[in-house]
């Protein structure tokens, strides 16, 4: 038996964190929101997807961000994500090289860290 892929990846967000979440992952991003099933709805959040990409961000008690662990995002224009990030106020900023990819991090509204990493060539 072994693991074939990544489900969705779940990060965390104070308690009315939705709108800044909608935008920042729906508006900029560009993730459409999909609904959360009835019974886990109450508890708040919202969830995200695209193609296979799935970001669930739910509600968490004494909510603390991901300033280390992280999930990253392939992309196909880092630097046109990266200015339409920086316009809205969230700057992506360049990292160390690494082989075959261009990437830069950037902090969601409540400050959980992303990587976006597009393939050089």
């Amino acid at each position: 038996m072994t693991i074939v892929a990544i489900d969705h990846v779940q990060l965390a967000m104070p308690e009315g964190g939705e709108a800044a979440a909608r935008r920042f992952y729906g508006e900029l991003l560009g993730l459409a929101e999909v609904a959360k099933p009835s019974v886990l709805a109450k508890r708040g959040g919202c969830w995200f997807a695209l193609g296979p990409v799935q970001v669930h961000l739910g509600v968490e008690a004494g909510f603390q961000p991901a300033r280390k662990a992280h999930p990253a995002f392939l992309v196909d224009d880092l630097e046109g994500l990266a200015a339409r990030l920086r316009l809205a106020g969230h700057e992506a900023k360049a990292d160390a090289p690494l082989p075959g990819y261009r990437r830069r991090y950037v902090a969601d509204p409540v400050g959980n860290r992303l990587e976006l990493m597009q393939r050089e060539g």
